[in-house]
């Protein structure tokens, strides 16, 4: 594969209007708690205690550590080659909201899953040579996706690491395991029947799950339970994928903003 020129765009901080601005290294809460600046790799937006409190009922998990506010984790990446042209945008801490646009239509709607069931905020803008194939532009929005998710994640801090959901979309039921441990690896146990969904290839669902495991550092099993549409087999894959990333990048208040491993270090190392 043609190797990719990586852009990295500064994400400047949002100022909150009721709060305000203390040294340059800080920033003032509401109730008036002078935080951190803005870790390596994140974006950091205030969010009100309202919206951390809604978001703290979602899927058994609360929404961020006790001892700081709400904070967005946001990735954001470039990926450009003389194949494609990828611009990927990922909110963990978002409300569902998706913007894709890839050129590969089934693609489009796999993503609004994602986010849908995610709850993340996903932006993916992308042009390809698919009068090919779909092959260059599937692979480096999946690179560039998994890159965004690794920015996002940080030191990984306070989450609870591990997601496992299974989601059935009428005859078809599909398990999906995932530890954002730092290790990529995928174990992909798809018995798609069909070649193609529309115009898309089949067979560029491992692939796409196999390079976003590849730059994001994720550990993630796929079982297929049951099914024999193709179109409910990939979308139930997606559905339950969406549901454990978001199990697993949600916090775990007991933590207390502790990294979640016995070496005290989650890395791609």
């Amino acid at each position: 594969m043609t190797t990719a020129r990586f852009v990295s765009p500064s994400l400047s901080r949002v100022s909150p209007s009721p709060a305000g601005r203390v040294s340059g290294s800080s920033w003032l809460s509401r109730a008036g708690v002078a935080l951190p600046s803005r870790p390596h790799g994140l974006s950091l937006h205030l969010r009100p205690p309202a919206m951390a409190s809604a978001a703290a009922a979602g899927n058994g998990s609360p929404s961020a550590p006790e001892d700081s506010t709400a904070l967005s984790r946001i990735g954001e990446v470039k990926r450009v080659t003389k194949e494609t042209n990828v611009h990927v945008k990922i909110n963990l801490d978002g409300t569902g909201v998706a913007d894709c646009s890839t050129g590969i239509p089934f693609l489009d709607h796999m993503l609004d899953q994602l986010a849908s069931h995610g709850l993340f905020d996903v932006c993916v803008k992308a042009k390809g040579d698919t009068h090919i194939d779909d092959h260059h532009s599937n692979e480096d929005i999946a690179l560039a996706i998994g890159t965004a998710l690794l920015e996002a994640l940080g030191d990984r801090k306070g989450i609870n690491r591990f997601g496992h959901f299974t989601a059935p979309l009428d005859e078809a039921a599909v398990e999906v395991i995932l530890d954002l441990s730092g290790r990529p690896h995928l174990s992909c146990g798809l018995s798609i029947p069909t070649e193609r969904v529309g115009t898309y290839d089949t067979q560029l669902v491992e692939h796409f799950f196999q390079s976003l495991v590849n730059t994001s550092g994720m550990t993630l099993h796929i079982r297929q339970l049951a099914g024999k549409n193709s179109h409910h087999i990939i979308e139930a894959t997606f559905k339950a994928f969406a549901r454990a990333l978001r199990q697993a990048t949600e916090y775990d208040l007991r933590r207390r903003g502790t990294v979640p491993s016995s070496k005290g270090v989650l890395s791609r190392s």
